[in-house]
């Protein structure tokens, strides 16, 4: 069994929490990983970028000056790429940069990540966050006291606890998710993950290996 440092609601060490070991995966999943990295940066790319081809920039196709006899270059028309203001060569259009990851790999990928972070004492456990009011100064008190003031902090709770979100959105380096949503790249982007009780047992059940697997 691993051991995953508990903390009561005020910050104050309580102990330690099992969590089983067969549950890691430490031995593969890497490329798993990057792969499912790079997917979620490709869908947020809006993909907009658009500029205008030789054929769809206005203008005449008049000519510019006779083909020989100038002692110039011969020259095209004035939507020729060459020309400023005219269309742009092989330029960007609007697409789509989604990439597909199929459910076995987003699986490994989040175990493997999740792994990595317990196995590097980067996960704690809270039985709860004392933050009745939800003010930020309450959590960035709570924060300071789980030594999680430097680098970015993914709390995770079992459900949307309005007060939790509300304290932590004027964090800058403080990020909130529901158990059941926590992707890879949210774990690989904190330094630390801060759980409490009934979140981990999701995110254990998360890391459990479907039946068909079995």
């Amino acid at each position: 069994m691993s051991k995953i440092n508990l903390f009561n609601s005020k910050g104050e060490a309580a102990g330690t929490v099992d969590f089983a070991d067969d549950l890691l995966v430490l031995d593969r999943g890497e490329q798993a990983v990057k792969d499912v990295v790079v997917a979620t940066l490709n869908a947020r790319r809006a993909g907009t970028a658009s500029t205008l081809s030789k054929g769809e920039v206005a203008g005449s196709n008049k000519k510019l000056w006779r083909q020989k006899g100038t002692g110039r270059a011969r020259t095209g028309v004035r939507q020729s790429p060459i020309w400023r203001g005219g269309g742009v060569a092989m330029g960007p259009k609007p697409r789509s940069f989604a990439t597909k990851i199929n459910r076995k790999a987003a699986r490994l990928a989040f175990r493997r990540a999740l792994s990595g972070h317990i196995s590097k004492d980067k996960v704690i456990v809270i039985e709860s966050f004392d933050v009745p009011d939800g003010k930020t100064r309450q959590m960035a008190a709570l924060l300071q006291k789980l030594g999680a003031g430097n680098g970015r902090v993914l709390l995770v709770t079992e459900r949307q606890i309005p007060e939790v979100e509300r304290s932590a959105r004027n964090l800058p380096k403080v990020e909130v998710a529901t158990a059941d949503n926590v992707d890879v790249y949210s774990l690989l982007a904190s330094r630390l993950v801060v759980a409490t009780r009934e979140a981990l047992d999701v995110l254990a059940a998360r890391m459990q290996k479907p039946e068909v697997e079995a």
